[in-house]
This record gives C-alpha cells, structure tokens and sequence, in this order.
C-alpha cells in the first residue's frame, strides 16, 4: 500500500483540533452552571441556592451586636469564603459563554456582579457588605431549577406585560411629574403669600409635599395652612385615588393581551438568555443554535 491511499480519518481521530476540546470544555461547564435539566447541573444549582441563604443568614447575624460581638470573627471568615466561592462562579459563568459582554450586561449578570462586590466595596467603605443581601435576588432561579414550568410562564407573561406597557407608563409619569410641579410650585408661592414664615420654605420642599399628598402617603410632615391651599391639597388628595388607578389598569390589560406560548429553561450559549419555545431549535434572540 502506496502513502496515497493512507485515509486521514484516523489520525484526525486521534488528534481532535484544540478549538473543539476548548469548545468542549466550554459546552460542558455550561451546562452545569447555566443549565439545570442534567443532574450534575441541577447539583450545582441546588448547592448555589443553600449557599445563597447562608450567606444572608450571616450577613443578618453580623448586624445584630451581641452575636457580632461573640461570633463576628467566624462569621466574617465565612463571609469571605462564600464570596470567594461567589467570585470563582461568576468568572466560570463568563468564561463559559460564546459573548462575555451579553452576560456580563445582561439582567442575571449585574445580580451577580453585585452578589460579589458589597464585600471587596467593605474593605474600603465599611459596612457596605451588608448590601450583600442583594443575593436573594438570585433565589428566583428556584423556579427553573425545581421545573416550576407555571411560575417561569407567568413570570414570562409579567416581563412581556412590563415591556408592552412601558411606552405607556413612561407617559403618565411625565403626566403625573408635571401636575405634581405645577401643585408643589402654587402651594408654595400661596402659603409664602399668606406667611412668610411658612413652612414651605423652597420649591422642592413643596415638590416633596405634593409627592406625599398625590401618593396618598400623607407624612404630616408638613401641610398646607391657608384656606386655598388646604383646598388644593384637598384636590391632590382626590386625585392620587384617581392616579394610583391608571397604571394598574394599564398592566392589567397588557396582561390579558400577554401571549402564553409554552416556554422552557434552556439557556442560549451565545447571549445567555432563556425562555425558548419548547420546539425551538435556535435561539429566539440571537438565532444560535440551541
């Protein structure tokens, strides 16, 4: 047999390039981190989860004194541990994914980001690692993790509401920001009209008023004490009845109009996003094959 008729299949068996074991390496951590339908996966993400609530239960232990007191030094080498475990995590998250920067900025990438950085921020702002608490935000993987199919669906339905109605909400807050102006400005050249020794001694301080009294919170702070202002406090107060309706019927009806298709938990690649069609083979948002 000539060095002709010698096929490659072999030798290109034996020597896989090294951008596929790269791939490979990449693909594999993937699916134990991003993933939660293997059980390797799931492991990972059950053990994230315990880890997650200790974490908040130390850093609620460390601000009550006593226990601080007696136990400050081993809860603080605990802290350190799980944020360190935290730090090797969101590195392998972005090591892992085809577009870092997608993760990076992506909603699931700052609630990790700042899962890790209330405690590197304490070392030089102390007590700032309190705000660790922000951790709880990533418990909401609960739901895909333990296949909660009907809490990922509404959950969907909830975001695509938000997003259908956002153009709407933007409006009426600029509609709401301008009446609260216009009522916070009158009330404070009336009463300073009628007293100089009013106490809405500024602009904002009258803003801050009508915010309070539009939102039907009503402090008590301070109020209004001429006979026109009390009565334009009186229609701010009927009309914060009125606002507060207004965006909740809005969300409510972007709700019903919400599709329902049938989502899963599969988590792209490429730009880290969820919520594909269970027949879907690529992604919806970036078109990578799932």
């Amino acid at each position: 047999m000539n060095d002709s008729q010698v096929t490659p299949e072999k030798s290109v068996a034996e020597a896989p390039p090294e951008a596929n074991k790269a791939a490979d390496w990449r693909f594999r951590w993937h699916e134990i981190i991003f993933e939660a339908d293997t059980p390797k996966g799931k492991a990972f993400d059950i053990g994230l989860l315990v880890t997650i609530v200790a974490s908040i239960l130390i850093v609620m232990l460390q601000s009550v004194s006593t226990i601080n007191r007696e136990y400050g030094n081993i809860l603080n080498i605990a802290d350190w541990i799980i944020t360190i475990g935290f730090s090797i995590e969101y590195a392998l998250r972005i090591a892992c994914v085809r577009r870092p920067w997608r993760y990076i900025f992506s909603f699931w990438g700052i609630v990790d980001l700042l899962s890790v950085l209330p405690s590197y921020v304490a070392l030089v702002i102390p007590g700032s690692h309190y705000l660790s608490v922000v951790r709880v935000l990533r418990l909401i993987r609960i739901f895909r993790i333990f296949k909660l199919n009907s809490y990922i669906q509404e959950s969907r339905v909830l975001l695509e509401a938000l997003k259908a109605a956002r153009p709407k909400i933007v409006v009426f807050l600029l509609v709401v920001m301008s009446l609260i102006l216009v009522m916070g400005t009158t009330v404070y050249v009336i009463e300073n009209f009628a007293d100089d020794s009013s106490e809405f001694t500024s602009i904002p301080k009258a803003i801050y008023w009508a915010i309070v009294t539009i939102t039907t919170v009503g402090y008590g702070d301070i109020a209004p004490q001429t006979v026109l202002g009390q009565t334009i406090a009186a229609i701010a107060m009927i009309l914060g009845y009125a606002i507060i309706i207004v965006p909740s019927g809005i969300f409510s009806v972007e709700i019903i109009a919400a599709s329902k298709a049938q989502t899963n938990t599969q988590v792209c690649l490429t730009c880290s996003k969820e919520g594909h069609d269970d027949d879907a083979s690529y992604c919806k948002y970036c078109g990578s094959k799932l």
